[in-house]
C-alpha cells in the first residue's frame, strides 16, 4: 500500500493534545500559513526599505493566498527531495511572484515560521496557564485550613493542609508561566551562510539591521542580535519551558492520581473517564494525560539538546532533527495545559474523607510532637523512648496513641486536656495555612495592576 493510500494524521493516538487549542496551532496548514506569513513579512519588509518595489509586495500575497489554499501533502512529499518544505514553497511561489523570497535562505523562513507557530501556541498555553492558576487559587484558599495527612515514601507522615498542596501545584503552574512568557522568540534571516551578504547585491549598504527590525516587527516577533542557523539558543530555551511546563503540571497530575485511588478516594476529576470493561469506573483520565505528558516531554527535549552541536554554519541533520520534537512539545504541553485547566476547575474535594485517612493511624502521625511535648517534663531521651513504647502498644493492641500514651504515663505527669489536643492531628498543622496565604499573594510575572 502506498503511503499516499492513507488518510492524513487525524491524532488517533494522541488524546494528550487532539482536540486542544495546540492541536489546531501545530498542524501542517498552521505551519504552511507559518512559512507564508514568513514569505509575506520578508517581502514588506523589503519593500520598506526599498530592495523591491511596492507592487511585489501585493503579488507576493496573492500568490500566498493561493498556495495556502492548495493545501500540504504536495508539499510534503516534494520536500523529501530538499530536505525542508521551503525550497518546493518558493518555487511555487516565484512563479507566481519573482521577486519573493529575494536574499532569504529556506532555513530563514523555516526557523521564523517555527517561531510563528510558537508564539501562537504560547498564547494559548499561557491563557490555560493563567486558568489552572484561578482554579487553584480557588482551591488553596478554601481549604487554606483542611487537614489531610502529608505523606513522605508512599507514607503518613506529618499532617499538612490541602490549601497548602493546591497552592504548591499553584506556584509551580506559575513558574511554567513566567518561564514560558519570558522566552525570546526570534525571526531568522542572514541568508545563505548567516552573513546577510546577498542583499547588498540588491541596493549597496543596505542597513540590514534595519531590515531585520522591519521584518521582526511586521510578525510580533524579536529581533535577534545574529542569525542564528547554528546558534540555537532560541529553540533549546523553547523547549526547554514547554518541557517544565509540562513536567510542573504533571507533579499536580501525579498527585490527584495517588489521592483519587479508591482506597484514598480525597479528591475526584469533575468528568472522569469510563472503562470499557469496568461500568462502575470513573478513571481519572485527564491526570492521566498530563503525566503522560510530563513523562514524553523530557526526551524529546534531549534532542533539541543534541541539535545544539551543530557544525558549520549550517548543519546537516541536526536542524532537521529538532522539526518533529519541537512541534511534538508544543503540542504536548498544549495538550497538557488545557486538560490542567479542566482539572483544576473541576476537581472534587472530600475533606471528610482527608479526615477519615488521617486517622488511619490512631494519632501516630503526631508521636513527632508528642515525644516534644513531653521532653520539657521527662527529657528527651525518656519523652523520646515513651512514644516509642506507646507507638508499638497502638500497632500491637489496636489502640490510639492518646491510650496508649496514658498506659505508659504516670497519672498526673500530663494534663488530659493537652493531651487530647496533643493527639489530635488536625490540630499539628504548623506554619500550613499561614504558607498558603503567603503563596497566594504570587501574581504572574508581569501582572501589576491592583
Amino acid at each position: 500500500m502506498n503511503s499516499d493510500d492513507f488518510s492524513p494524521d487525524a491524532g488517533l493516538i494522541a488524546p494528550i493534545w487532539a482536540g486542544s487549542p495546540a492541536e489546531a496551532a501545530t498542524g501542517d496548514l498552521a505551519f504552511l500559513h507559518a512559512l507564508l506569513d514568513a514569505e509575506v513579512a520578508l517581502a514588506r519588509a523589503q519593500a520598506a526599505e526599498g530592495l523591491i518595489p511596492e507592487g511585489t509586495v501585493k503579488d507576493v500575497t496573492v500568490a500566498a493566498d493561493a498556495l495556502a489554499l492548495e493545501g500540504t501533502r504536495t508539499l510534503a512529499l516534494l520536500a523529501r527531495s530538499g530536505g525542508n518544505p521551503v525550497i518546493p514553497l518558493v518555487k511555487a511561489l516565484t512563479q507566481r511572484a519573482p521577486d519573493a523570497h529575494m536574499g532569504a535562505t529556506s532555513q530563514d523562513i523555516m526557523d521564523t515560521a517555527f517561531m510563528l507557530v510558537a508564539e501562537r501556541v504560547r498564547d494559548t498555553i499561557i491563557a490555560d496557564l493563567d486558568r489552572v492558576a484561578v482554579a487553584l487559587a480557588r482551591l488553596a484558599a478554601a481549604h487554606r485550613d483542611t487537614p489531610m495527612a502529608g505523606r513522605t515514601l508512599t507514607q503518613h507522615a506529618v499532617p499538612t493542609t490541602f490549601g497548602l498542596k493546591a497552592a504548591g501545584w499553584r506556584d509551580l503552574a506559575l513558574d511554567a508561566r513566567d518561564r514560558l512568557a519570558a522566552v525570546v522568540l526570534p525571526v531568522q534571516l542572514g541568508g545563505a551562510a548567516g552573513t546577510m551578504a546577498a542583499f547588498e547585491v540588491f541596493i549597496p549598504r543596505v542597513d540590514e539591521r534595519r531590515l531585520l527590525a522591519g521584518f521582526a516587527r511586521e510578525l510580533g516577533l524579536a529581533e535577534p542580535r545574529l542569525p542564528w542557523h547554528t546558534l540555537r539558543t532560541p529553540v533549546v530555551d523553547l523547549g526547554s519551558a514547554l518541557a517544565f511546563t509540562a513536567g510542573a503540571l504533571g507533579k499536580m497530575a501525579a498527585d490527584v492520581l495517588v489521592l483519587s485511588r479508591t482506597e484514598i478516594a480525597e479528591v475526584a476529576e469533575g468528568a472522569g473517564g469510563g472503562s470499557s470493561a469496568l461500568p462502575h469506573k470513573s478513571n481519572p483520565v485527564g491526570a492521566t494525560l498530563i503525566a503522560a505528558a510530563a513523562r514524553t516531554t523530557p526526551s524529546l527535549l534531549a534532542i533539541l539538546y543534541g541539535s545544539l552541536a551543530a557544525e558549520d554554519e549550517r548543519p546537516s541533520g541536526a536542524w532537521h532533527a529538532e522539526w518533529s520534537p519541537l512541534r511534538d512539545l508544543l503540542r504536548h504541553a498544549g495538550g497538557a495545559a488545557a486538560h490542567a485547566a479542566t482539572l483544576a476547575e473541576g476537581l472534587r474535594v472530600d475533606s471528610d474523607r482527608m479526615r477519615a485517612n488521617l486517622d488511619l493511624t490512631r494519632g501516630m502521625l503526631v508521636a513527632e510532637r508528642l515525644s516534644t511535648a513531653l521532653t520539657p517534663k521527662l527529657g528527651r531521651h525518656e519523652a523520646r523512648a515513651l512514644t516509642e513504647r506507646a507507638s508499638r502498644r497502638v500497632t500491637a493492641e489496636g489502640i490510639t496513641l492518646r491510650q496508649a500514651i496514658l498506659r505508659e504515663i504516670a497519672p498526673g505527669d500530663l494534663n488530659i486536656t493537652d493531651l487530647d489536643e496533643l493527639c489530635d492531628p488536625a490540630t499539628y498543622l504548623g506554619s500550613a495555612p499561614a504558607l498558603t496565604d503567603h503563596a497566594l499573594t504570587r501574581r504572574p510575572a508581569g501582572d501589576h495592576d491592583a
